[in-house]
């Protein structure tokens, strides 16, 4: 066995090396977690529950008997435009999403026009102008 392992030393020591490496390589994955699968939710984990809807409102207001232009996003994000509709003016928006970004803009023929933005019972943002034909906007990033 000496003289076998006389001349087949270098081999032998390659085949310890690289058994050694290899167990190394082994511990290390194992210690970093790159042996960890990964999972990914399904598409039915990401569907919405329904849970706790929030409810927007918004409003536009202005002098008796005026008409406004009123543009507004949708719960979609979607641009929606009513025309000359008599004041005062509402649309309510009900949601499931956990956000949604409530834009509403209204140019009026009268001399008082204001707009309001509530969400679930809370005013976010309410504004006026007293000017002729005037033009307001309300907006909430976080509704």
């Amino acid at each position: 066995m000496s003289r076998l392992a006389r001349r087949q030393w270098i081999a032998i020591v390659a085949i310890v090396v690289v058994a050694l490496v290899g167990f190394s390589v082994y511990r290390l994955r194992g210690i970093f977690g790159s042996d960890n699968e990964l999972s990914r939710p399904g598409s039915e984990a990401l569907e919405n529950t329904g849970y706790n809807p929030k409810r927007v409102l918004f409003e536009v207001f202005g002098s008796p008997g005026s008409t406004a232009t009123i543009n507004f996003l949708d719960i979609n994000a979607q641009p929606q435009r009513v025309e000359n509709v008599t004041l005062p003016w509402s649309q309510a928006l009900t949601t499931d999403d956990p956000t949604m970004y409530a834009d509403l803009r209204a140019q009026g023929d009268g001399s008082i026009i204001g707009c309001r933005i509530t969400v679930n019972g809370i005013v976010k943002d309410e504004r006026s102008s007293n000017h002729v034909n005037g033009y307001i906007s309300c907006l909430d990033k976080t509704a």
